[in-house]
């Protein structure tokens, strides 16, 4: 049985939970409490679990006693165990209330291929099983998890390194820097070409992030568990003054939240030099200085167009920006792939300089958004709508580079412009251009000015018809 197969077999068992009102994103919640003690079993790390709320202990019991164990298992783990078990399920509750429904989905899960699923990785089956929560659009998951393809994209041209110190500030369910950790493995023989010391700071240090939502918190630590990696996740708000510490990074891959604070509120944060309600524009002033100031941190985030053009501080934070850090690239990218479908986003490039003035010299923009397909579930993002862009972005002579899609503008004139970056889209082949379109009051006067030549050539050749019969022509 291929992952896969696992993953359809787990999420069809959300409609066993439908008499319960479970919700999708519940539904998720509730597997990752149960599937964490059997994959625990299934990996021998059953060390930090109590032996009396392990899965041994669970599996065999049923109805009213199997309810009143499960929550009385959800509540001990939660208050007396330690580490990153106490956090998985520190507030846990169930939903389900009917015990045949808990009963089901133990002996489903209980059942399963886990030789397979081992083979192929948990990690990966819970990565899966993540993925399908996001694309079921009752799910609401969409909002936070970015498409896989993206993720992938933005990582390899990163390259994070044995090292480095990796960061999500908003970090959902732990996406980017399970693709980080993944490609320093697949660059490194799976660390095992690295020193006794590199390799720890590897598992324990190197990727790290931070999440609002208790229960994504929850999905994050389980998604880092079973991926092996144990850097820490913060449980609070980036944007509050618990993000004040969060800095010293090489590397930020993130896609955070968009949107103002409720009731037009500011960030709590008191270090901002700009302070304002824009989620995205805090955001993005928290990843510029919360790089190292040593001229190869480096950051890859998604933002909505209007971090490019807003005015205010918008400007002042997109100056400040070009400032300190190099924005060497602006991907454009297509609608419809992840959010509501008139949300558009790009993805900035850009590394922190040695000092805090004059870092950036132009930019380069690649649209990905124009003439392009209609993206959605049924049309999903692919790797090859990123190659020319990686083969641009990669080149080492950019102005070399043949493709439409792909053009530069200079610090000076971004700064003529009023700081704007909204800029770098090509013609829209599916739009009318109105200025191609010839001036409808000098298009009449010619038509005026044809039909008088005409009448005048008549009247001409009547004069002569006249001449020649010498008679009046009707």
């Amino acid at each position: 049985m291929t992952t896969q197969e696992i993953v359809s077999k787990l999420w069809n068992l959300c409609n066993v939970l439908r008499d319960d009102g479970i919700t999708y994103h519940q539904y998720v919640t509730e597997l990752t409490y149960i599937l964490f003690l059997k994959m625990a079993k299934e990996t021998g790390a059953e060390a930090q679990i109590p032996e009396d709320f392990r899965w041994d202990k669970l599996i065999v019991k049923s109805g009213i006693e199997l309810k009143k164990f499960y929550k009385e298992l959800l509540n001990h783990l939660g208050e007396n165990c330690t580490g990153r078990v106490r956090q998985i399920y520190q507030g846990a509750t169930t939903n389900i209330d009917e015990p045949k429904n808990l009963e089901k989905i133990m002996v489903t899960i209980d059942s399963l291929d886990w030789f397979s699923a081992r083979e192929e990785g948990l990690g990966n089956l819970y990565e899966g099983l993540l993925e399908k929560n996001a694309s079921e659009k009752k799910s609401g998951a969409g909002q936070y998890f970015t498409p896989r393809v993206l993720i992938d994209v933005m990582t390899r041209l990163m390259e994070p390194q044995p090292g480095e110190r990796c960061n999500d500030p908003a970090c959902g369910t732990f996406g980017f820097m399970i693709a980080a950790n993944q490609y320093v493995r697949d660059h490194s023989d799976d660390l095992f070409d690295l020193d006794a010391d590199t390799a720890n700071f590897e598992r324990k240090e190197a990727f790290t992030g931070c999440e609002l939502v208790h229960d994504t918190h929850r999905l994050a630590l389980m998604n880092a568990m079973l991926h092996d990696i144990e850097g820490e996740i913060v449980l609070g708000d980036t944007l509050s003054n618990v993000g004040k510490s969060m800095k010293g990074y090489d590397l930020i891959l993130t896609n955070p939240p968009f949107g103002t604070k409720k009731g037009g509120e500011r960030a709590t944060r008191d270090d901002f030099t700009f302070p304002t309600s824009n989620k995205q524009l805090n955001f993005l002033q928290h990843i510029y200085r919360s790089l190292k100031q040593n001229g190869t941190a480096r950051a890859a985030v998604v933002l909505p167009d209007n971090v490019l053009f807003a005015d205010g501080d918008g400007e002042k934070i997109r100056d400040d920006l070009m400032e300190k850090c190099n924005l060497h690239t602006v991907l454009r990218l297509p609608t419809g792939i992840f959010y509501a479908q008139g949300v558009k986003t790009n993805v900035l490039f850009f590394t922190r300089g040695k000092t805090d003035k004059g870092n950036t010299g132009e930019v380069w923009f690649y649209d990905l958004r124009t003439n392009m397909p209609s993206f959605g579930k049924t049309s999903p993002l692919k790797m090859e709508h990123f190659t020319d862009f990686e083969k641009a972005y990669r080149s080492e002579d950019r102005y070399a580079v043949r493709d439409e899609r792909w053009n530069v503008i200079t610090r000076k004139q971004i700064t003529e412009r009023g700081n704007s970056l909204d800029i770098g889209l090509i013609r829209d082949d599916s739009v009318v251009d109105y200025e191609d379109l010839p001036d409808p009051i000098e298009s009449g006067e010619e038509a005026i000015a044809q039909l008088e030549e005409a009448v005048d050539l008549l009247m001409s050749v009547v004069k002569e018809l006249k001449s020649l019969e010498g008679s009046e022509v009707e």
